[in-house]
């Protein structure tokens, strides 16, 4: 029951960050390492957070095997004090937008965890284990991308 309960989450985030053709795949190892792992776990209520950090750790595995991940340099003690962006995408609409390479897996994950799954970017940056200057750069990157598309889309 418990794995059946964190298992659409993380099926719809795998499929956005990985693609639907490796999606069951890779969620099938995340729900495999969460069983098995899961004595390790000491507080309860962060099963969610920590089944999406099993995720993206298994993610960016594949991606990386696969050799599509694209790397975002970042000045972190720079990024760390600036705000985060406040255009929201259309949540509908969203996985169609996340769909092709235009937006790097790294950036993928951020915007699919903050909007589509509702973390906070401090949480975001605990489950991908990246500092939040970072996680607020791939936010970045990912919704300006996603604005030139749609500006693109309009015209």
């Amino acid at each position: 029951m418990l794995l059946g309960s964190i298992q659409p989450s993380l099926r719809r985030y795998l499929r956005d960050l990985v693609g639907a053709a490796d999606a069951e795949d890779t969620l099938q190892e995340v729900l495999l390492l969460v069983y098995r792992k899961l004595s390790w776990l000491e507080k309860p209520e962060l099963l969610r957070p920590w089944a999406f950090r099993i995720a993206s750790r298994s993610a960016f595995r594949h991606l990386k095997n696969e050799r599509r991940r694209l790397e975002d340099p970042a000045d972190e003690a720079l990024l760390a004090t600036m705000p985060a962006p406040n255009f929201a995408p259309p949540a509908e609409g969203l996985p169609a937008m996340l769909e092709g390479s235009a937006i790097s897996p790294a950036s993928r994950a951020v915007l699919i965890l903050h909007f589509q799954e509702g973390l906070t970017l401090p949480e975001v940056a605990a489950v991908l284990e990246i500092p939040l200057g970072t996680a607020k750069s791939r936010l970045a990157y990912g919704l300006t991308t996603l604005r030139k598309k749609l500006a693109k889309e309009r015209s």
